[in-house]
């Protein structure tokens, strides 16, 4: 785990303080908290008390003689000290701080992550044990999809390598593989995470999540499937259209052999024979392939038909994939404007209440 206080922030309600913005960054998200000095000072006494010992370093005294709200020396050095007490708690070598509860609550972290060691792998090693059996917490499933996408993304990358390949043979196949292992481990997170919302209603007890949301992880679910079939599919009209090429490149040569047998015809190429002049029937061999070395002009010509029918199989099924792609889009596109307008409507709820707030805030004012 990663923990910072980068910046702070001037805040008004209800009166002019420093709140301080930490920054927390896990190996699949990063999130930022704000805290106001007395936290830090109620947290201080509360690890002192559960862990019957005061952490490494402690905070920063309170000042009675100057504020931070008008002094941005006090408040800047406040911040690199109060920066400093955290990294010293999340890297000490001895864990008793970090495994208080008020510690956990404190930074926000999911109640299914020990902070006994290494926050960062242990929130990886939860991921990777749901990942075979749905995972338990609704906090370690949004981490599970966050991961599901970056997997995705991997996948997309790989198979743009692939497609800037061409001509290399060996990149590509390096290309392809990198791809369709990143699409199998996406197609177990996805039946990890279906696993995770069945079990969601027996299983995250005090966690259970509305109908609404429940509904909206199902629709990132289906997304994902999706997206991780379109992906499987542009990857295999990518190689038949790796195998249509070298076919291309074939039936070029086969028809310079056609050529070259026409250019001796016309040129009065005969077989001596029986007495009388006769056009051969035997083709004249260019650049032979294992395809064609035991065929006729005849076997040749139907090879070409097969070839050709082939061929145009192939450009079908690029054709599908690419449909398929452009429904994805416009299903992405679709799905943003709703999101769009869900966040409208929750402006405008947000500012509505923090207007019915303030108005209610200044009739407490004045009735104390």
């Amino acid at each position: 785990m990663e923990i910072s206080i980068p910046t702070t922030s001037l805040s008004t309600d209800p009166k002019p303080h420093t709140t301080y913005n930490i920054s927390i960054r896990l190996p699949l998200r990063s999130f930022t908290l704000q805290k106001r000095f007395s936290d830090f000072l109620t947290l201080q006494i509360t690890l002192t008390s559960q862990a019957s010992s005061p952490p490494p370093v402690s905070p920063p005294p309170k000042s009675y003689f100057s504020s931070t709200t008008n002094n941005p020396a006090l408040a800047e050095s406040r911040r690199q000290q109060l920066e400093r007490y955290l990294q010293a708690i999340a890297t000490s070598k001895d864990p008793r701080w970090r495994d208080t509860p008020s510690y956990r609550a404190f930074l926000n972290l999911p109640s299914s992550v020990s902070t006994k060691s290494s926050i960062a792998s242990d929130l990886h090693g939860t991921i990777v044990s749901a990942s075979s059996s749905g995972p338990t917490d609704p906090v370690v499933w949004l981490d599970m999809y966050r991961e599901l996408k970056s997997q995705l993304h991997d996948a997309r990358i790989q198979i743009t390598r692939r497609d800037q390949s061409a001509g290399n043979t060996q990149a590509q196949h390096e290309a392809s593989a990198g791809a369709k292992k990143s699409l199998v481990k996406a197609g177990g997170t996805i039946t990890s995470l279906s696993q995770g919302l069945k079990k969601a209603g027996d299983e995250w007890g005090t966690e259970k999540l509305g109908e609404g949301e429940m509904r909206r992880r199902r629709d990132l679910v289906a997304s994902a499937r999706k997206e991780k079939d379109s992906l499987e599919s542009l990857l295999s009209a990518m190689a038949a259209k790796t195998t249509l090429d070298a076919a291309v490149a074939e039936k070029g040569s086969l028809l310079g052999m056609g050529s070259t047998q026409s250019s001796n015809v016309s040129n009065g190429s005969v077989s001596k024979g029986s007495g009388k002049g006769a056009v051969t029937s035997r083709r004249v061999l260019g650049k032979e392939t294992a395809r064609t070395r035991e065929l006729d002009n005849t076997g040749v010509l139907q090879l070409q038909q097969q070839m050709m029918q082939e061929q145009d199989e192939d450009v079908s099924v690029l054709a599908a994939a690419v449909r398929r792609q452009r429904e994805l889009g416009e299903q992405i596109n679709q799905e943003l404007v709703v999101q769009n307008e869900m966040l409208g409507m929750l402006d405008e709820d947000v500012t509505r209440v923090a207007g019915k707030i303030k108005v209610a805030s200044k009739k407490v004012g004045k009735i104390s």
